[in-house]
């Protein structure tokens, strides 16, 4: 077997991401390795506004989003908080981190979802710098 030294789990706080933690908890435990924990907080899109100024305020909602992500993982071993393309920060983040193993959960979307919201599981699995675990859960947060 691998000596994993170092895991990585991605999260988005969906019930699968959940299911892969609990794997990724106990790999790190079963080879007493570093488990650390990624949430990217993906850039807002903006449209032009046609018409007068707009309320929104971006950063302030990039901060919050941030803030939220931040109270999620509290309790966690180590905690990043990446701006911008999920797949490919999680890649940057294993090649700077020497991660050995990155465990992340699929939502087994299929059809016109996949192609509409890509997978993040799948373009990690394509670009990863170590072997990547799939976790997924069964029939969670299915429509």
């Amino acid at each position: 077997m691998l000596p994993f030294r170092k895991i990585l789990h991605p999260t988005d706080f969906s019930a699968p991401s959940l299911v892969a933690l609990e794997a990724a908890k106990e790999l790190a435990a079963q080879f007493s390795a570093e488990l650390s924990v990624v949430h990217v907080v993906s850039a807002v899109p903006l449209l032009p506004v046609m018409e007068g100024t707009s309320s929104f305020d971006v950063e302030t909602y990039q901060a919050e989003l941030i803030a939220c992500s931040r109270q999620a993982l509290d309790d966690l071993i180590r905690k990043h908080f990446p701006n911008g393309g999920g797949p490919d920060q999680i890649v940057r983040i294993a090649e700077k981190e020497g991660v050995d193993l990155i465990v992340l959960a699929t939502h087994g979307q299929t059809g016109w979802r996949h192609l509409v919201f890509g997978s993040v599981a799948a373009r990690v699995v394509r670009l990863a710098p170590c072997p990547v675990l799939t976790v997924r859960a069964p029939y969670i947060d299915r429509p």
